[in-house]
């Protein structure tokens, strides 16, 4: 038996509402309430429980997406759930196609080693803050960085605090003796041993990080993971991947050579001579780096966030990992389920066109501008007016606002990003951010009520009682 979904909406957008649910091949059966308010964002969970008395024959009720309600209590009260949709009527097709193929997007299998490069030269309290702010931005493992011909005197006592507050801790040096002072301490991990410096796996019980003993001779790592093989030690193995142009594909090929060759063994991959060392933004780059690991099934990578550019890597590859193992466990591509890595272009960014927008500025019987963007530009329109333009500037003339500083302020800001939102190809909804994925921390939101005033239209109230 299909469901049965009420959906509730205003004025201005129930004929389109309906004409997209008419056009969907829906498994499910709808009905629309225009609930009487103009427009869907300003409906409130006290109008809709004064106008909606009873769920009749709904199993399900969905509210649009900008609408600020309690779901808990309205759910209660009808006794069906009453859920959230999609901000654009648009959007619902792709909303009803993603959650059918929903998953788990809390689920990854790869362990983030996030590395303080210069551990060395900060202090432990340093170093703990460091950690806090890793952890929280997707890292599982706190590597300390030792910097060559660089005392680390605090070392043991870095790894003991850092394991007092629950951290796993690995140790990145080329100086064997600060692996094992490290390992002594109680490090989870050890970067790296080749096959000169085994021994140091055999005096503690961090598990070691095995790399060719030179670059590229992969007959020294695979003696090497004999040996701990042998004993019965644990470790991971690290072909060590290279930057473009000097042989990134060749030690690609070397992971995927591993792979074949021991199809139990666990890797490590190291993402940073890509992230860092390729002016690109590195969103795209960590996709693609872990969609390999998946395939490779790698689970640990080492990341390293220095350059300007990097500044989110953290997220990136945090948001990736849930990504690929979403796709993975469901078979299917790796689309569809998060938009946290599309940063600069939006899948939908228009979600109406120039001839609904006038359709829609047809309606308007009040002076308050609204502003919409589609593929011909950014659109503002009240009573008065309707006006296009891909260069904001050319705006000002036609609007006709006087002395009004506060509004011309916001409007100018709400236009900027407009225009911000037309040239990338982004999503823009008048008074809401635009959303930049990862790229850019959100704003806590409280779903269950009304935004309060902005700025200017504060000053512009406080002024006016004055």
């Amino acid at each position: 038996m299909s469901e049965n979904i009420l959906f509730i909406t205003g004025h201005l957008a129930e004929p389109r509402l309906k004409a997209v649910l008419s056009s969907m091949e829906a498994d499910f059966k709808w009905s629309v309430l225009d609930i009487g308010v103009k427009v869907a964002a300003l409906m409130t969970e006290e109008i809709v429980l004064r106008r909606l008395p009873e769920a009749g024959a709904a199993d399900k009720i969905m509210l649009p997406g900008r609408c600020r309600a309690d779901l808990d209590r309205l759910s209660a009260h009808y006794g069906v759930p009453v859920v959230r949709g999609p901000d654009e009527v648009k959007d619902i097709p792709v909303f009803f196609g993603r959650a059918r193929k929903a998953s788990d997007m809390s689920k990854y299998d790869i362990q983030i080693f996030a590395e303080i490069i210069d551990a060395t030269t900060m202090s432990i309290e340093e170093i703990l803050e460091t950690a806090e702010d890793y952890s929280h931005k997707g890292a599982d493992v706190i590597d300390l960085g030792c910097l060559p011909d660089t005392p680390f005197p605090h070392l043991e006592d870095t790894v003991r605090a850092l394991k007092t507050y629950g951290y796993k801790v690995s140790i990145d040096s080329a100086d064997p003796d600060e692996l094992l002072r490290g390992g002594k301490a109680g490090a989870d991990y050890l970067l790296s041993l080749d096959e000169s410096r085994l021994q140091i796996a055999d005096e503690v019980a961090s598990v070691p990080v095995l790399i060719p003993k030179d670059h590229g001779d992969m007959d020294s790592l695979y003696r090497a993971m004999d040996v701990l093989d042998g004993k019965g030690l644990p470790y991971l193995a690290d072909p060590v991947l290279d930057p473009i142009n000097f042989g990134f594909m060749t030690s690609l090929e070397r992971y995927a050579d591993l792979r074949r060759r021991r199809p139990d063994v666990e890797i490590l991959l190291g993402t940073g001579n890509l992230t860092e060392l390729t002016d690109a933004d590195t969103t795209g780059t960590t996709a693609m780096l872990i969609g390999i690991a998946s395939e490779l099934n790698i689970r640990h990578v080492l990341v390293v966030q220095v350059s300007p550019h990097t500044r989110r890597t953290y997220e990136e590859h945090d948001a990736a990992r849930r990504l690929m193992y979403a796709s993975h466990a469901d078979g299917e591509l790796p689309k569809g389920y998060t938009d946290a890595l599309l940063c600069l272009h939006d899948k939908r960014p228009y979600p109406s066109t120039p001839e609904e927008i006038a359709e829609n500025a047809d309606a308007v019987r009040d002076k308050n501008f609204r502003i919409e963007v589609a593929e011909d530009g950014v659109h503002i329109y009240n009573r008065d007016g309707h006006h296009v333009a891909q260069d904001i500037f050319e705006l000002y003339p036609k609007l006709d606002l006087g002395d009004d500083s506060a509004h011309a302020f916001y409007l100018a800001a709400e236009l900027a990003r407009a225009e911000t939102a037309w040239r990338l190809g982004k999503r823009y909804a008048q008074d809401e951010r635009l959303d930049w994925g990862v790229a850019a921390d959100k704003p806590a939101e409280d779903m269950s009520k009304l935004k309060e005033a902005g700025h200017t239209l504060a000053m512009k109230k406080t002024r006016e009682e004055k």
